[in-house]
């Protein structure tokens, strides 16, 4: 029997160690989607204690402790300490027999902290001192957290609406311990159906100067601040969106669809959908011109349970899979950036698994001599970042496009100690491969299938997005 989490972890073959251990191990990490502050990096914060690094933003660990039935006050509440928090998500963790989160935690533990015991309700005391030691010296603030993983570049997750001004401070820090640019995520200025969206146009307009009296001036409002986005070094748009899309209108009826929805008027879902439609469209012209790479998250049921969601709000761990068929919209949306010229560099995400196989094979349709992969499956996302969720993914991809040109992991994390991901990520697609070459599948080329493990681990980003670090 293995040893749980030895240096071999997760690799099951003479190939598979040489590939992570002689290749994946030694690359960077570029993490092109997560959700870090990035005022914590240019403030280089130092975290009070270990319920502050791991529970005070991921909502991974709060589902993990609601479901073994902790109230909120022992969660996300002001009323309790945050050791009771610690012990808490401590006696919930071995429960979650083959969630990720038990190895990501016992991952964090050894790499940041070499602690290799076990996290329970036991070990509890001694790990939140040892951990809370670590975190209390100057060597263990965030930037040194970075350094410590090799992390070349990091892209936050920006609103069109905001400043900049934490990206500006770290491009002007020479101390910097890595490269931080800004990610497009354009979510409000889509959201037509929301109350806030009035105001959210009046704020656009006042960061811009400009009037904005109607749906074209707002465009052109928003295409000021992608240009500002791309002068401070953005390459990467983002989109989450319910499900896949593309209803086609005139101008005349967006125009009238857009002051339906700054007047906080009831709009129909086809209305909704028209208007997300055109501003997607508009957008990716946009990414077009300044080579930008286009990602488009969908598949989540966000927000379900009403009560929390006017507690807590959105993002704190109430979301989950979507299961609305979207493979045909997929293709219609490409299709029409394709007719216009638009069609960016893209990536698609599914939170549902059951499109592993729709999306695989829908990029092959779109393809184009722009860059090697123009069109991309991402790696298994939110809920699919599992052992077995990215092994599915895998296979599919593998099976269906060309998997030599994967872009890899990403953290999508609000956690500076969540890099471990990327390891988690590298072992099992070592492990992957190199059972292929095992089982006599593929040609034992280390030379070739090194690199290849490479180039997905790290280099095919860094060309793909253009970032050059």
């Amino acid at each position: 029997m293995k040893k749980f989490l030895d240096k071999d972890f997760m690799l099951e073959n003479d190939t598979a160690c040489r590939l992570y251990h002689e290749h994946a191990a030694k690359m960077p990490i570029i993490d092109y989607h997560c959700h870090i502050n990035p005022q914590q990096i240019a403030e280089n914060y130092k975290f009070r204690n270990i319920t502050d690094a791991w529970l005070s933003g991921d909502h991974y660990k709060w589902r993990v402790m609601r479901s073994n039935g902790y109230p909120e006050s022992q969660i996300t509440g002001s009323e309790s300490s945050d050791y009771e928090k610690f012990e808490a998500f401590a006696k919930s963790l071995p429960l979650a027999f083959a969630n990720p989160m038990y190895h990501w935690t016992h991952l964090e533990l050894q790499r940041y902290f070499d602690i290799s015991t076990p996290l329970n309700e036991r070990s509890c005391k001694e790990i939140w001192e040892k951990c809370n030691e670590k975190l209390a010296s100057d060597n263990f603030r965030v930037r040194d957290i970075i350094r410590k993983s090799n992390v070349k570049l990091i892209c936050t997750t920006d609103d069109p609406g905001d400043s900049l001004e934490w990206h500006k401070k770290i491009a002007a820090d020479s101390s910097a311990p890595c490269k931080v640019l800004p990610a497009w995520r354009p979510d409000k200025a889509m959201k037509i159906e929301k109350p806030e969206f009035a105001s959210y146009v009046e704020h656009i307009s006042k960061l811009t100067g400009k009037k904005i009296d109607s749906c074209k001036a707002f465009f052109e409002a928003i295409d000021e601040r992608m240009k500002f986005f791309n002068d401070m070094g953005c390459r990467a748009a983002d989109h989450g969106i319910d499900y896949a899309y593309c209803k086609v209108v005139s101008d005349s009826e967006l125009e009238r669809i857009y002051e339906k929805g700054l007047a906080n008027e009831t709009l129909t879902s086809e209305e909704i959908e028209a208007y997300k439609s055109m501003i997607l469209l508009h957008l990716a012209e946009g990414y077009t011109k300044y080579g930008w790479v286009m990602q488009i998250h969908y598949g989540a049921i966000r927000d379900p349970n009403s009560k929390m969601f006017k507690l807590l709000g959105s993002d704190t761990g109430f979301d989950y899979m979507g299961n609305r068929p979207c493979a045909e919209a997929i293709g219609i949306l490409m299709n029409e950036l394709t007719k216009r010229n638009a069609l960016p560099k893209t990536i698609w995400y599914s939170l549902n698994p059951a499109d592993n196989g729709p999306i695989a094979t829908a990029i092959g349709a779109f393809q184009g001599p722009e860059a090697k992969g123009k069109i991309q499956q991402g790696a298994a996302w939110w809920f699919n970042d599992s052992y077995q969720g990215m092994v599915d993914q895998m296979t599919s991809f593998a099976n269906l496009s060309v998997f030599g040109n994967f872009l890899g992991m990403l953290t999508d994390s609000r956690s500076f100690l969540s890099y471990t991901r990327h390891e988690y990520f590298r072992r099992i697609m070592c492990n992957f491969i190199g059972t292929y070459v095992e089982k006599g599948m593929y040609p034992e080329d280390m030379t070739f299938l090194g690199q290849m493990v490479e180039d997905i681990s790290f280099n095919n980003t860094n060309r793909y997005f253009g970032f050059n670090v």
